[in-house]
């Protein structure tokens, strides 16, 4: 048995395109050295305009995070109130809850906070991480600062979501003119169920995290009421029609000269009616579930989208179309958001933050500013909290156990 920690790797099971077929193929990655592996899937996936870099940026960072975890916390280089919720997650007894949080929740939101508040002062180790992220997304998300956390499904992303607002909000409310941190937060779901079970995440709610699960010390309680949250489905973000009209009336009200009948909102009108509560905040947070339903589609060049489509059955077409759809519904919300209001950093959260079939990406490829791995074969793994007090009750799901 290996000790330490299984390194991130990923295979994607995508077939190679046709023009490749006479290529070496991949021969029983299973039964490989995983490096080996984890090499020949980058070299297959990649293609002349996508260069695809699986793991080296995520183990990088995690080697990183655990050199700065190690140090003193005076010398952790945070805001105190950083230093005191790092020390509360990894210290607290926990005893009304009896659960604390896993390794996993705290290696994102400790990823987060590296990023944020330790990489601008950590000298080249922390430029290269910030650079190669802003690279990542000039490219695909060109005015998007997103930041990817891949969490295996059942590892708890909305705890993440959770202590990353705590972190947040206690801060704006210590340091209120400070650009790293706000009060502003908007949740992004695909559906109504999920909408429903993250309303958890309101410091009002009865089952409010913060307080059943003592995500915060009891004194900072006070300070994320501060917080303005909303939770909504990308569908919202879509402009509606302000006024029913039918084709007739559109046509009569044009008139010859066929001046543009305009009868949807406003960008200004769609977010006054999704998230009132945070007009007038500045560079807000945004949080995206499942967000691997939420990309800028990529341009293809005409002989490119030649070839997919004769290679591309109708069903996948749909599937592909759909897709992009949803996305560009998504996508361009989150624009608005920006322009109107100015957006700080975007979480996105999912256990598969890979591309979608149409996306113009290599399909199951990872999204490139994805910094932070859980993956599900962890959960295989025993994880010891050393830091859990005698006598602590851990009622903990499988991950722990």
């Amino acid at each position: 048995m290996a000790e330490g920690r299984r390194p991130a790797s990923f295979v994607s099971p995508i077939p190679g395109p046709p023009k490749n077929k006479g290529r070496e193929r991949q021969k029983n990655l299973l039964f490989e050295a995983e490096e080996q592996a984890v090499s020949a899937q980058a070299q297959a996936l990649s293609t002349d305009d996508q260069e695809y870099e699986l793991t080296g940026t995520i183990n990088d960072l995690r080697r990183v995070l655990t050199s700065w975890r190690q140090e003193a916390p005076r010398h952790w280089r945070v805001t105190p109130e950083t230093a005191r919720l790092l020390r509360h997650w990894r210290h607290h007894r926990f005893r009304f809850s009896g659960v604390r949080p896993f390794l996993c929740q705290l290696e994102a939101v400790e990823t987060a906070v590296w990023l944020t508040e330790v990489a601008p002062q950590a000298g080249e180790k922390g430029r290269r991480f910030l650079e190669r992220l802003a690279a990542t997304n000039r490219e695909a998300n060109p005015g998007l600062p997103r930041l990817a956390l891949k969490l295996a499904t059942g590892t708890g992303k909305t705890t993440v979501m959770a202590m990353l607002i705590a972190w947040q909000t206690i801060n704006a409310a210590r340091h209120p003119n400070s650009p790293r941190f706000t009060t502003g937060f908007l949740v992004v779901t695909p559906g109504i169920t999920i909408k429903d079970r993250l309303r958890v995440l309101h410091p009002s709610d009865v089952e409010s995290y913060y307080q059943t699960r003592e995500l915060v010390p009891v004194d900072t309680l006070l300070d994320l009421q501060a917080a303005k949250i909303v939770i909504t489905n990308f569908q919202a973000l879509k402009p509606r029609e302000k006024m029913e009209v039918s084709g007739a009336g559109r046509a009569l009200l044009t008139g010859r000269r066929g001046k543009q009948l305009h009868t949807l909102e406003s960008e200004g009108q769609t977010l006054q009616r999704v998230m009132p509560e945070l007009m007038g905040l500045r560079d807000i947070v945004v949080f995206n579930d499942e967000a691997h339903h939420c990309y800028r589609e990529k341009p293809a060049a005409p002989e490119r989208l030649a070839v997919q489509e004769r290679e591309t059955e109708k069903e996948a077409a749909e599937e592909a179309a759909e897709n992009n759809q949803a996305a560009r519904i998504w996508i361009s919300g989150l624009e608005m958001a920006r322009r109107k209001l100015g957006i700080g950093r975007i979480f996105d959260l999912s256990a598969t933050p890979f591309f979608l079939r149409g996306s113009g990406y290599r399909e199951g490829t990872l999204f490139p500013w994805t910094m932070c791995d859980f993956s599900l074969i962890h959960r295989g793994h025993r994880v010891r909290n050393r830091q859990a007090a005698p006598g602590t009750h851990r009622r903990q799901s499988g991950l722990q156990r």
